[in-house]
């Protein structure tokens, strides 16, 4: 889940860029939030960003932009854990993905 965020993030991300990342714990969910810069994408991309086999333009091909599958995947992942992944427009003009997950409560630990 976490390879495919950070590879999605450093495939379209122009040069120079940055990634963002940040982590919370809150009331029994962590929440973590991968936040690029430029380039971001529309309203309407951004709203399908996780369907299978979606690319965002032309030239996010196979062969330079992979399969359209990796967030689609992860949302499988995520959900099959009980959590969400949002996507929204990143304050530094790129995209952001924000996993929340349940924490699990009353865990026992053997030492």
């Amino acid at each position: 889940l976490f390879n495919n965020l950070l590879e999605n993030s450093l495939r379209y991300t122009d040069a120079g860029g940055a990634l963002r990342i940040a982590g919370k714990c809150e009331e029994q969910r962590f929440t973590l939030t991968f936040a690029d810069t430029a380039p971001g994408v529309t309203d309407d991309q951004l709203n399908k960003l996780f369907e299978r086999f979606y690319r965002t333009e032309g030239s996010r091909n196979r062969a330079s932009g992979g399969s359209g599958l990796g967030l689609a995947i992860c949302v499988n992942i995520v959900e099959a854990h009980g959590g969400t992944l949002r996507a929204a427009h990143s304050p530094f003009g790129g995209v952001s993905i924000t996993v929340e997950l349940p924490l699990e409560r009353d865990l026992s630990r053997e030492a």
